[in-house]
């Protein structure tokens, strides 16, 4: 039907006055009925289900597991029981991923230098290639070209069909495989990549190289241990998802041992060579892998509207439900990342507000949409694949509310440097309310000033935050999609992603007033009657 310009006037005058509405900060009153619907979230039920999230049958909930699966199939039965309507594929509960799972063949995988032959997995590991070469050794230093700070690694050396030995400073990172040299940062890569700069793996493949050996240096050698459970994991990642620059299957990619590699060059003193030069040895390389199509899931489900015209749209709430698994190499006898905290409060909080509501007699008036995600460890993957092809009509979705983190306490006392950030019994950090929608932000604020008054600290909102924590958890992926959020975290501390993240050392009361706090913010902004409008940009910072 065409508008009339009368009729687009009137319109017009009513967006503005309801963007007026929006953006003032009216006090926020929380009803009887919402007080006791939230009391339905308990520190004894958080308690309950956070001891089987993250005990240790659960193994650690890497993605892919065996423990992550129960996970995820343990949540979809109580959202079963409790009425939710399944919002995964084919009628389910669960939005099937599927992973791309490369292992190193042990059978196949060889490195053979001169008459020594080296032991995989102990002496040396595969980082990457799926291929068998070999050739004569080509000592190039770090690697790098890098035209603005006079350095060319390979200057002067014929690396043609050879296999190149670097020596690593710093920790490799994909084509940086030996980390910057001496006094350089990222920012100093200037101009056109290939030409102005170019890093180790790329430049060795650029002069002809068949593959590289990285001699691991002081700080890697130190860590030899903790590479061995890393490295000689499987690698991991979504087929559907780009996660980063894929390595050439064709050009393998060694990590030796410094010992080894000192016998190999002819001292130490020879890695600090400035110039390439030819080792006079020949290697032989075989690395293979075994590549597999594995499955994970996110865990969706919906809570309908009340309202006929309001339910199409819907509030999300979410948790990462996945940790880091197990690690057989790990020192010492707790070999299980039990990610208790992390995130395991915000996968049993989420679970506790669902529960709560499915039992209350409030109705809000917007759908309400539950998502666990997967694999936020490994890169933010569950999140990231729900917003680029998600089950529901993401465009639907007006707010984010996002748990990652929320039921650790700093003791009184508490001297140790690596709590120094941690948030007190009644201290939480929000983060991102105010960046893209000046209502959600005052609803946030107002839900807590009406209700437990917590101490909300903003600091980490900070677009220079030096922990971008704004990049590291599963909102980050709503806030790109163009949908305002809001992270609740309780700040890092010593049991941070170790093994001693165990559920005995939850403060279940600080994480019930946290739990119960969110479940009234989703309430409101369930109720409003215009969506959240965004009416900010993300900084500059923060958009990638």
């Amino acid at each position: 039907m065409k508008r009339t310009l009368l009729g687009t006037l009137i319109i017009a005058v009513f967006a503005i006055s309801a963007a007026f509405a929006q953006s003032k900060s009216a006090p926020i009153r929380i009803t009887p009925a919402e007080r006791k619907a939230v009391s339905g979230v308990t520190a004894k039920q958080l308690s309950d289900y956070l001891h089987f999230v993250a005990s240790d049958e659960m193994e650690g909930r890497d993605t892919p597991s065996r423990g992550l699966d129960t996970t995820a199939k343990f949540i979809g039965m109580n959202l079963s029981r409790w009425g939710f309507k399944p919002g995964g594929d084919d009628g389910t509960y669960y939005q099937k991923i599927a992973l791309r799972y490369e292992t190193a063949d042990p059978d196949a995988n060889s490195l053979k230098i001169g008459d020594v032959t080296y032991k995989f997995n102990e002496d040396y590991f595969r980082m990457s290639g799926d291929a068998s070469v070999s050739g004569d050794l080509v000592f190039g230093g770090n690697g790098w070209l890098i035209k603005s700070k006079g350095i060319d690694a390979l200057a002067g050396v014929d690396v043609k069909d050879k296999i190149v030995v670097l020596f690593a400073k710093g920790f490799p990172r994909g084509s940086n495989a030996t980390g910057y040299p001496e006094g350089v940062t990222r920012a100093d890569l200037k101009g056109a990549e290939g030409v102005d700069w170019a890093s180790p793996v790329e430049y060795a493949k650029s002069k002809g190289a068949k593959g590289i050996i990285v001699v691991a240096g002081p700080q890697l050698s130190k860590a030899w241990p903790m590479l061995k459970g890393f490295l000689s994991r499987a690698k991991v990642s979504p087929e559907k998802l780009q996660t980063g620059t894929n390595a050439d299957p064709n050009f393998p990619i060694v990590l030796l041992n410094g010992t080894a590699g000192e016998a190999v060059v002819g001292g130490a003193d020879k890695f600090e060579s400035k110039t390439a030069f030819d080792i006079n040895k020949n290697a032989v390389i075989d690395a293979k892998a075994k590549v597999e199509t594995k499955w994970t899931q996110n865990v969706v489900a919906l809570w309908e509207g009340s309202d006929p015209v309001l339910k199409k749209e819907m509030v999300a709430i979410g948790a990462h439900y996945d940790h880091e698994g197990m690690n057989p190499n790990a020192p010492g006898p707790d070999k299980i990342w039990n990610g208790a905290d992390d995130d395991g409060s915000g996968t049993v909080a989420v679970l506790s507000i669902a529960e709560a509501l499915a039992h209350s007699g409030v109705k809000p008036k917007r759908s309400i949409l539950f998502v666990w995600h997967c694999g936020e460890e490994k890169g933010l993957w569950g999140s990231e694949y729900f917003n680029k092809f998600p089950t529901v009509d993401i465009k639907q979705v007006v707010a984010q509310l996002n748990i990652d983190m929320i039921g650790r306490s700093k003791p009184a006392g508490d001297t140790d440097p690596k709590d120094a950030e941690l948030s007190g019994p009644n201290m939480i950090y929000v983060i991102g309310k105010d960046m893209m929608s000046s209502t959600l932000g005052n609803i946030v604020s107002g839900v807590n000033s009406a209700y437990l008054k917590m101490d909300y600290d903003t600091r980490y909102d900070d677009p220079n935050d030096k922990n971008r924590f704004f990049f590291r958890s599963d909102h980050f992926n709503y806030a790109q999609n163009g949908i305002p959020v809001t992270f609740w975290f309780d700040g890092v501390h010593v049991d941070y992603h170790q093994p001693s993240d165990t559920a005995d050392k939850i403060d279940y009361v600080k994480m019930e007033k946290v739990a119960r706090t969110i479940m009234l913010t989703l309430f409101k902004l369930a109720d409003l009657k215009v969506r959240p409008a965004i009416d900010k940009e993300l900084p500059k910072e923060l958009r990638r």
